[in-house]
């Protein structure tokens, strides 16, 4: 089962304020210990939504609105990509993660769980689908250098 750990974002990430060297040294160590988990498939921060956009669809439209976005609490900050046996190993390993934003501030990680193939009926995914599906993540995943 793959899950994706969601940092919430915060004023201060938003702002555009960097995290410390001492919380990029945590961050790196824990990423370093899922990785030797065996769990760890991705991991990245993300620029303050000032530097993006949103592609909004209606009715065939397509409405394109930069950033910034009003509302921090609502955004993700950055993420892990880990593969584990369950939702409640995925929940261990958000929370021991080191606070997201320092020890004393305060921070939130989602964990939520992310489709699979088989999570589909055949009449919605057909296994011809799901067989292309699976050759483009192989290809995804050797392009990463990760066979």
């Amino acid at each position: 089962m793959r899950f994706m750990l969601m940092v919430r974002a915060n004023s201060e990430s938003e702002s555009g304020v960097l995290p410390s060297a001492e919380l990029i040294a945590e961050m790196g160590t824990y990423a370093e210990e899922m990785m030797k988990a065996g769990v760890l498939l991705a991991a990245e921060g993300l620029q303050a939504s000032s530097k993006g956009a949103r592609v909004k669809f209606s009715g065939g439209k397509r409405t394109v609105t930069d950033g910034p976005f009003a509302e921090a609490k609502e955004l993700i900050a950055g993420y892990w990509l880990i593969q584990v046996k369950s939702k409640e190993e995925a929940i261990e390993w958000a929370r021991r993660s080191p606070a997201p934003f320092g020890p004393d501030t305060e921070g939130e990680i989602e964990v939520r769980q992310v489709f699979e193939v088989t999570d589909f009926p055949p009449e919605i995914f057909p296994p011809e689908g799901a067989a292309r599906e699976q050759e483009l993540r192989d290809e995804l995943q050797a392009r990463a250098g990760n066979p």
